[in-house]
C-alpha cells in the first residue's frame, strides 16, 4: 500500500539586500620638525582614496591623492581630512579627475573634505576636477578651519557630464571659517531636479565651473582688486569662450569664480586668477 504525501511547501528565496555603499576616510597630517621642515607623520589612505608622497618643492610637503577604485558611487560615504599644523607648508593634488557615478541602490553619495590650517601654516589644496556623470547623485561638502595667520589656496573645478552626456545631480557646499568666524559659506546645485540651473542667468550652456579661493593675512593690508577673467582689450579678440570674475571677500581673501564650456578652458581662467592674485 502506497501513501501519497502532500507536496512540501517551497519557500521563495529571500531577496538579496541591496549592496551597501562604501564608507572610507583618508587622513593627512603635516607637522613641523625641530628644524622647521614639514613632515608627514600621518598619511593614511582608505578605500578608494590612496595617498602618495611626491617630491617636495618650494619648502612644501606634497601629497597626491590617487583613486584606487571607481568612486564615489551612489550610496558611498567618503571623507578626506587634511591638517597642516602650525608652521607647516602642505600641497595636496590629485593624479586624475574624480568621477561621480551612479550606484546600484540609487542612493545619494557624499564626499566630505575637512581641512585645518594652523598658525603660520600654508595649505595649497589643488585637486583635479570632479566630473558628475549621468545618473549620479552626489553631495560634496568642503569645510575649512583657518588660524588667524594661516594661508590657504583652494581650487574647486566641476564638470557637468562626461563628453557628450548629460550631467548627474550635484550639490556642493564650501564653508570657510577663520579664527572661528565664517569667512565664506556658499552652496551650489546643478542637474536634474534643480530649477533654472542651465539658464542664461546661471550657466547658459556652459558645462565646467569652478573657483579659486586665496586667504591670507596679507589681504588685511589691502583687498584684491576686482578683475574680469577671460577678457581682452577693446578691439582685440579674446582667447576663447568662458568668463569669470576675481573679487575681494569681506575679510582677508579673494575669490575667483568662472564658467566655461570645458575643463581646459576653465583651468586657464582660474590660472589667470592665480597669477593676478600673486601679482
Amino acid at each position: 500500500m502506497t501513501l501519497a504525501l502532500p507536496p512540501r511547501a517551497v519557500r521563495p528565496p529571500a531577496p538579496t539586500p541591496p549592496a551597501a555603499g562604501l564608507h572610507a576616510t583618508a587622513r593627512i597630517v603635516a607637522r613641523a620638525d625641530a628644524a622647521g621642515a614639514t613632515r608627514l607623520p600621518v598619511l593614511d589612505g582608505d578605500g578608494p582614496l590612496a595617498l602618495r608622497r611626491i617630491r617636495a618643492g618650494a619648502g612644501q610637503a606634497r601629497v597626491c591623492v590617487v583613486s584606487a577604485m571607481s568612486a564615489p558611487l551612489g550610496g558611498d560615504r567618503l571623507a578626506l581630512e587634511a591638517t597642516a599644523e602650525a608652521g607647516t607648508a602642505l600641497h595636496v593634488t590629485a593624479a586624475a579627475a574624480t568621477v561621480a557615478l551612479p550606484g546600484r541602490t540609487g542612493e545619494t553619495a557624499t564626499y566630505d573634505v575637512r581641512l585645518t590650517v594652523g598658525e603660520g601654516a600654508r595649505l595649497d589644496w589643488l585637486p583635479e576636477p570632479l566630473i558628475s556623470a549621468r545618473g549620479s547623485d552626489l553631495r560634496m561638502t568642503t569645510t575649512v578651519e583657518l588660524a588667524p595667520t594661516a594661508r590657504l589656496v583652494l581650487r574647486e573645478e566641476q564638470v557637468l557630464g562626461r563628453s557628450g552626456e548629460e550631467t548627474g545631480a550635484l550639490r556642493s557646499r564650501l564653508i570657510v571659517r577663520r579664527a572661528g568666524r565664517t569667512l565664506l559659506d556658499q552652496e551650489t546645485a546643478y542637474g536634474p531636479g534643480v530649477p533654472g540651473w542651465d539658464t542664461s542667468a546661471v550657466l547658459d550652456g556652459n558645462r565646467a565651473l569652478g573657483q579659486l579661493l586665496v586667504v591670507g593675512p596679507e589681504f588685511e593690508d589691502g583687498p584684491a582688486e576686482v578683475r574680469l577673467l577671460g577678457g581682452a582689450p577693446e578691439g582685440q579678440p579674446g582667447d576663447g569662450p568662458g568668463q569669470g570674475v576675481l573679487a575681494p571677500l569681506a575679510g582677508p581673501g579673494a575669490l575667483a569664480t568662472a564658467v566655461a564650456p570645458d575643463a581646459l578652458r576653465l583651468r586657464r581662467l582660474l590660472d589667470e586668477a592665480a597669477r593676478a592674485v600673486a601679482g
